[in-house]
């Protein structure tokens, strides 16, 4: 508790987040297609939460994850007469990746708020570095669209800089701060919307925040989470939250505009 309040007043020199949604694709619906898609088309049709829940790790280990759960490992040895292993983990991942990006240049979006708020952390001096899940060539696809929509990043790093080390490592967070020239982890902040984001900052002995609306935690799309009643709204983001501090986030925060008062 102590480190954490030191963290919290260390003058911050850069924030790290997290890609898809956290900046854009609000609820983080790219990855979620495809994943789904290619587990269909190999006849297991796995449900929203065993979609969600590897959500932020390098993608071929995200897979090879939901192979391991215990519902889709056993309708997969029901199917294919054996347990699923890395094997089937190559061969999925080998439709995943031309699937998401094929679709990719559509969920470059901006969140909402986001622009606004990283202007405002420009204009305090503060550098803005970002880590993902998505690789780099998924990457060049993402990056200059969301540019085009006038969201870039200062710098960012997939696993493949990391020699496929992603979260919850905290390697592409180190990525980051060499490249930001940024002298002390007090000094940076890891802002995410998954379990592994969180995870990622605080491997890294940073102050970890996780952002509610639009997270892939929450898994709704904008227009679900408008029609929602106040009351619905409220205990999805309960739900998420609680998810987020069980992981060990310092704080959660409604939307990115939040994380200002933490600066």
């Amino acid at each position: 508790m102590h480190k954490e309040r030191n963290q919290m007043k260390t003058k911050k020199e850069a924030v790290i987040f997290d890609w898809a949604g956290t900046t854009v694709d609000y609820g983080c619906f790219a990855p979620v297609q495809a994943f789904s898609e290619v587990f269909k088309e190999a006849g297991i049709v796995p449900t929203m939460e065993e979609v969600r829940e590897p959500m932020g790790m390098l993608k071929w280990d995200h897979i090879y994850t939901m192979l391991n759960m215990p519902g889709i490992k056993e309708e997969w040895k029901k199917k294919y007469g054996k347990e699923p292993g890395k094997e089937e983990a190559d061969q999925l991942y080998a439709r995943f990746e031309p699937a998401l990006l094929k679709i990719l240049n559509q969920y470059a979006e901006p969140k909402p708020y986001v622009l606004e708020t990283v202007e405002k952390l420009r204009e305090m001096g503060i550098k803005i570095g970002s880590t993902t899940g998505y690789t780099d060539l998924m990457m060049e696809i993402v990056v200059p669209a969301a540019k085009e929509l006038g969201y870039a990043p200062d710098c960012w790093f997939s696993p493949d800089s990391t020699g496929g080390m992603g979260r919850p490592y905290p390697y592409m967070v180190f990525k980051n701060m060499e490249a930001l020239k940024i002298s002390s982890t007090e000094k940076v902040m890891k802002v995410g919307d998954t379990v592994s984001d969180i995870l990622e900052g605080k491997n890294a002995g940073m102050f970890t925040i996780g952002i509610l609306e639009g997270s892939s935690a929450m898994g709704l799309s904008l227009e679900e989470y408008e029609a929602l009643s106040q009351e619905e709204q409220e205990k999805q983001r309960e739900q998420a939250k609680k998810k987020f501090e069980e992981a060990g986030a310092d704080a959660v925060v409604r939307d990115i505009r939040g994380i200002l008062e933490y600066i």
